[in-house]
């Protein structure tokens, strides 16, 4: 396992660049610490601040803290403890946060479930994860899936927490009056229980004893390509990306943060950037239930939020909407974009239009989530780059076709990792474990390379790399080039069967508003920027593109889309 490996120092000849590596001073000692830490220490020292932020009703950490610990004995007296597998399938509230905590402080695991799951996803991973109590909105779309699964799924409980309660009040009487047909009907059974019944006890949480190597959060990821699998993060592996954060950000700053949370906090980039960042640093959660591009810009206006965590989508939005209307972000000190790569055209458009830099920064689910990030400090960020290795963390590039073998520097091979915020392995699949680690480092599955000043430069997903005649063509090299055209706002490619090369790229695109092209005219932009062997066989103009929940463009749907083609 990776916790149990001796990390030796990087050779600086290799393909191996550690924070600090080329002369800088090592990082800060990271201590590992339990998630309850946190929201203790921020409720002890700041007690008057604002925590949270829910569509301008504002809860204070002293306020939130005690409903965490009135949460934690209602979980304790309907059994919640350290052998329990807790679920949260939530939107961004206050509820989402109170629960966390409170699950945690209770002994549980959290288990995060995405609140637009269909019967079959929920029911697998709540059978997968032992999951037996759950806590839902009170709206019929997700209630009444979970409902539908609880029995032949082993929920015991389910806490129904209701949405009104925590609206703004003139929000909350329209809830209320107008939307009836959005409302669940909850029975009146053993199995539900509702939010107010959890806190009504005033009665202190019973202590409970946890170390920092404990399982806080199963994470589940991989159902793009199979069964999605639980990543163990231990309470050590996601504070320590907390801290790691605070590191690379320079420390925690005089004025209290307010951090934009409009990525779903059931998503590792969000729980670790918006939730746990800011209860780390005592800062302000400005939570948004989704992303809607209105909403979202009036909010930073109204908040003066400082900082926004984002995904290329959505700051592809914001660059479409700032075309037309000024936008004001003079509050904002910077943004960190992730979970898909971000194109340097978006970036530099975002960059020009709001006057906030934006960096990109690299991870997984495994890795809690951040692996490396463009620099905040005034370094040089280097475009299309992941940035460098977060602190304490060591990017190892090895070889595809033996992983014990370390490639040079410059040279491409999959990119590996060590570091506190690696996880535990995954939950019940001992198998998949041994698979995902090399040497005592975790493999990510993503082709790239470092370059002499410890950049991370990724090149595809190695599931992804089409193999053409002999050749390994990788998709992002083709999307690069589509982006650098005028006209394309959006590009994915994917290998499809070709009986001469056994597998050819096809390309996918949308094009921007008032942005006339063709096949043709895209064809011929991409004859001068890519070789023979990389031009997509065929190029496809759509109207809009598959993308997963938090706004990353999707290849599965046309995978799948073009093997029933080929199987006609």
């Amino acid at each position: 396992m990776a916790s149990d490996t001796v990390i030796q120092p990087p050779s600086p000849d290799l393909g191996v660049v550690s924070h600090g590596a080329g002369g800088g001073s090592p990082p800060p000692a990271i201590r590992p610490r339990l998630i309850t830490e946190l929201i203790d220490r921020a409720v002890a020292n700041y007690p008057a601040r604002v925590a949270i932020d829910f569509l301008g009703r504002r809860w204070t950490y002293g306020e939130i803290g005690s409903l965490v610990d009135r949460a934690t004995r209602g979980l304790q007296d309907i059994g919640v403890g350290p052998d329990t597998r807790f679920g949260l399938c939530l939107p961004n509230t206050p509820y989402f946060v109170i629960l966390y905590f409170a699950a945690l402080k209770a002994g549980a695991t959290v288990v995060n479930f995405n609140p637009l799951y269909v019967e079959h996803e929920l029911r697998h991973q709540i059978r997968d994860s032992g999951t037996t109590v759950i806590a839902v909105p009170d709206l019929k779309i997700v209630h009444q899936k979970v409902a539908a699964v609880a029995e032949d799924s082993g929920l015991a409980r389910i806490i129904v927490c209701p949405m009104a309660d925590i609206l703004p009040r003139f929000q909350s009487i329209g809830f209320r009056l107008f939307k009836h047909a959005d409302h669940a009907v909850v029975p009146l059974d053993e199995r539900h229980l509702s939010f107010r019944a959890l806190i009504a006890s005033d009665a202190a949480p019973v202590p409970v004893t946890k170390t920092p190597d404990d399982v806080a959060v199963l994470q589940y990821t991989g159902g793009t390509t199979g069964v999605p699998k639980g990543a163990m993060l231990t309470h050590a592996n996601l504070t320590a990306n907390s801290a790691q954060m605070v590191i690379h950000a320079g420390g925690i700053p005089a004025e209290q943060d307010r951090v934009l949370g409009v990525l779903p906090l059931f998503h590792v980039f969000a729980l670790t950037t918006v939730l746990n960042f800011s209860v780390d640093t005592a800062a302000e959660m400005i939570l948004l239930p989704r992303f809607e591009i209105g909403q979202l810009l009036k909010t930073i206006v109204r908040a003066r939020a400082t900082q926004l965590l984002a995904v290329p989508t959505m700051l592809t939005a914001i660059n479409k909407a700032a075309e037309h209307h000024k936008v004001h972000f003079e509050s904002l000190r910077y943004s960190v974009s992730g979970g898909a790569p971000l194109p340097f055209d978006v970036r530099s458009k975002f960059e020009t239009l709001t006057q906030c830099p934006v960096v990109e920064g690299y991870g997984l689910s495994e890795s809690s989530p951040i692996l490396t990030c463009n620099p905040l400090d005034g370094r040089v960020i280097k475009d299309n780059s992941a940035g460098i290795a977060f602190p304490g963390t060591i990017i190892e590039i090895r070889s595809l076709d033996d992983p014990h073998t370390l490639m040079p520097l410059g040279e491409r091979g999959e990119v590996c990792a060590r570091g506190p915020q690696i996880m535990k392995g995954y939950w019940g699949r001992p198998d998949e474990t041994e698979k995902v680690f090399v040497d005592g480092a975790l493999r990510t599955g993503d082709v790239g390379y470092l370059d002499a000043d410890g950049y991370l430069f990724l090149v595809d997903r190695i599931k992804d790399v089409i193999i053409a005649g002999g050749y390994n063509v990788y998709p992002r090299v083709i999307e690069e080039a589509l982006y650098d055209h005028s006209a394309i706002a959006e590009a994915v490619v994917i290998g499809v069967k070709d009986e001469y090369r056994g597998q050819a790229p096809k390309a996918f695109v949308v094009l921007r508003p008032g942005h006339p092209a063709d096949i043709d005219q895209i064809h011929d932009f991409l004859a001068t920027r890519l070789s023979k062997i990389e031009m997509p066989r065929e190029i496809e103009i759509r109207d809009s593109l598959p993308k997963t929940l938090i706004g990353k463009l999707s290849k599965k749907e046309l995978i799948a889309e073009e093997e029933r083609k080929s199987a006609r």
